[in-house]
């Protein structure tokens, strides 16, 4: 790790399944790229003089972000290497800067950004608190702390439509379901918790809505069924003929009654800013 602490303790940092930027994108790069600049908004980010993306996977929210002239440097960090030279092949930008990182062991002096800002990464740090804290601690006073979490139990429609599916034929889906539900920064007021907690000011929650556009059940199954995040997770369990028969079932939910074709989803996460005393 690029902060030097000890790989061990590292591991339990991230939760969440990396093998492939490309695939990645397909499952949920493409995603994060219409919510990315909801958060910006949400969080009230113009002009700044530095500003931090924790756990940038691809690059997402730190490329919106360049977007505006009036932010001197975005720093992008992830725990993925995989991530991060993927984002690092796309940038163009002289000021965009990716590098590894531990979201609870960040790898800057005290007070090195006017703002930090997380997207979709919260539920896969099983330390959140001392995530949020890290946030904190590199955050200038007066400076923003926002982040994004998918609402997993209510508001993501693709995330029911596989693990309902998945739970009625294989009990093990019933418990990933269950586990991804109740993680605390997917729930309402979960992640304002966890800023109230640290100490942050003026904590708002929200929520953020895309729409997931699919063009076929191909392009909806080949997304989900790669080397990345928790539907994958799931697959390379199951063998192959258990996976051919979720992968039906999982089709007649996507078709529901009509030839296979395009399909929009609704997609709804969570939202909490606060600021640094």
């Amino acid at each position: 790790m690029s902060q030097g602490v000890d790989r061990r303790e590292a591991i339990a940092s991230s939760t969440f399944l990396s093998g492939d930027g490309d695939g990645y994108e397909a499952q949920m790069g493409r995603w994060s790229r219409q919510l990315a600049p909801l958060l910006i908004s949400f969080a009230g980010v113009t002009a700044a003089g530095r500003v931090l993306d924790v756990g940038c996977g691809t690059g997402s929210l730190a490329f919106a972000l360049a977007q505006n002239p009036g932010i001197g440097s975005v720093h992008g960090i992830d725990f993925s290497p995989v991530y991060i030279e993927h984002a690092r092949q796309q940038a163009r930008d002289s000021r965009l800067v990716f590098q590894v990182g531990d979201a609870c062991a960040l790898s800057f002096e005290d007070a090195s950004f006017d703002h930090s800002l997380a997207s979709l990464v919260l539920p896969f740090i099983p330390d959140v608190d001392r995530a949020v804290r890290e946030m904190r601690r590199v955050t200038r006073s007066g400076g923003t702390i926002a982040a994004t979490a998918w609402d997993t139990r209510g508001g993501l429609v693709i995330y029911r439509m596989f693990f309902d599916t998945a739970a009625v034929l294989d009990g093990n889906a019933n418990e990933r379901r269950a586990k991804a539900c109740t993680r605390p920064a997917t729930l309402r007021g979960g992640m304002a918790k966890a800023w109230r907690d640290a100490g942050l000011l003026d904590v708002e929650q929200d929520s953020l809505m895309i729409r997931m556009e699919f063009s076929s059940f191909a392009d909806f199954w080949t997304s989900l069924d790669g080397k990345d995040g928790p539907y994958a997770e799931y697959l390379v369990t199951l063998s192959a003929k258990k996976k051919s028969k979720l992968r039906d079932a999982v089709e007649a939910a996507y078709l529901d009654g009509d030839p296979d074709g395009p399909r929009s989803y609704a997609a709804t996460a969570w939202a909490v800013k606060g600021k640094v005393p």
